[in-house]
């Protein structure tokens, strides 16, 4: 059931932003669209929201904002706020979209969030979007920056480090191996001669990354 605490004029833009392209392959004579114009818009709203409001309350530098702006509104942020309102259990899926309960469902959520956001934009003005946006996403600001959670993985785990024993992690190239169009890195992170985690990926900056997510877990931190 969606916890919206809104009532739309034309409650057709509820039900195209709740609409995601796959369930109309098998719908085909539904006279409503998908939900992605309403996201491009929704996605273009949310981002203006967010800016001005860090903007007119932080006096911090650019590089800060727009760290803090990144973590409002990434992917899993927004799919958080959208299970949070109802929108996992009202989205329309194709059957084979509707089974996948993992990363890309996560995806689909956020794009209908941003959907969702254009359509009260539409419905009923900026001031009714910004009000949602301040109520359901500003709202996370204060704990994404007492947990310094604007920072990416290798952020945290190099301030941790360098926190708790003074050391810079190091990463190194444990093995590569695949063609170019598909290569493969294994990755470990080094505190010192420890070494704290290891990960793979394709490419270095990914298998650092997973590699630090590993070691905040393994330290604890």
């Amino acid at each position: 059931m969606l916890n919206l605490n809104l009532k739309f004029k034309n409650k057709n833009l509820l039900r195209q932003a709740l609409t995601h392209r796959s369930y109309l392959n098998e719908s085909p004579n539904l006279e409503l669209d998908h939900n992605e114009r309403l996201e491009f818009l929704g996605d273009a709203v949310l981002e203006l929201v967010v800016t001005e409001y860090l903007y007119q309350n932080y006096k911090s530098p650019e590089g800060e904002l727009t760290s803090w702006r990144a973590a409002l509104v990434n992917a899993e942020m927004l799919s958080k706020k959208a299970k949070e309102l109802g929108l996992n259990d009202e989205i329309l899926l194709s059957k084979g979209e509707a089974k996948d309960t993992g990363k890309g469902r996560n995806y689909i959520l956020a794009n209908a969030l941003e959907a969702l956001i254009g359509a009260i934009y539409l419905d009923q003005g900026y001031e009714a979007a910004e009000k949602f946006i301040k109520e359901n996403i500003l709202i996370e600001l204060p704990s994404i920056l007492e947990n310094k959670l604007y920072l990416d993985a290798k952020s945290q785990f190099q301030e941790r480090a360098q926190e708790e024993v003074n050391i810079t992690p190091e990463y190194k190239v444990l093995k590569e191996w695949g063609p170019d169009h598909d290569k493969k890195f294994k990755i470990g992170v080094c505190l010192g001669l420890e070494l704290v985690a290891t990960a793979i990926g394709s490419s270095k900056q990914e298998s650092q990354q997973k590699a630090a997510e590993k070691a905040l877990k393994v330290k604890k931190w």
